[in-house]
């Protein structure tokens, strides 16, 4: 079994900044799976945020937060991360990671593996 763990949520005021991790733990390939960030809002469907591919060197977002967010790995460490900036009260959600075998994809039936989720609140 893979464990996700997602951290560094919390509550910030618009305009403000947050980086998220997923810290992977137990019988995990980490370092050969895409990491992915998907986001439930309140009353909403979860959606995709971001995706990387397991070196790190593709990247697929939605274009509206293209800009904003910024997703990185550090394979060593296991973990993934999501650097949110100049944040929104629309970015209030709570965010999940979980990790898939395909290429990055926005796709959540291609991820097999989730984490509980962090609650971010940005307040206006």
């Amino acid at each position: 079994q893979v464990q996700l763990v997602e951290s560094g949520g919390g509550m910030v005021q618009a305009g403000g900044s947050l980086r998220l991790s997923c810290a992977a733990s137990g019988r995990t390939t980490f370092s050969s799976v895409t990491v992915g960030w998907f986001r439930q809002a309140p009353g909403k469907e979860r959606e995709f945020v971001v995706a990387i591919s397991w070196r790190g060197d593709t990247t697929a977002y939605v274009d509206s937060l293209k800009g904003r967010f910024t997703m990185s790995r550090d394979n060593a460490k296991n973990t993934a991360y999501l650097q949110m900036n100049s944040l929104k009260p629309d970015d209030t959600a709570v965010y999940y990671c979980a990790t898939s075998k395909s290429f990055p994809t926005p796709s959540q039936a291609a991820y097999n593996y989730w984490g509980q989720g962090t609650q971010v609140t940005v307040s206006s």
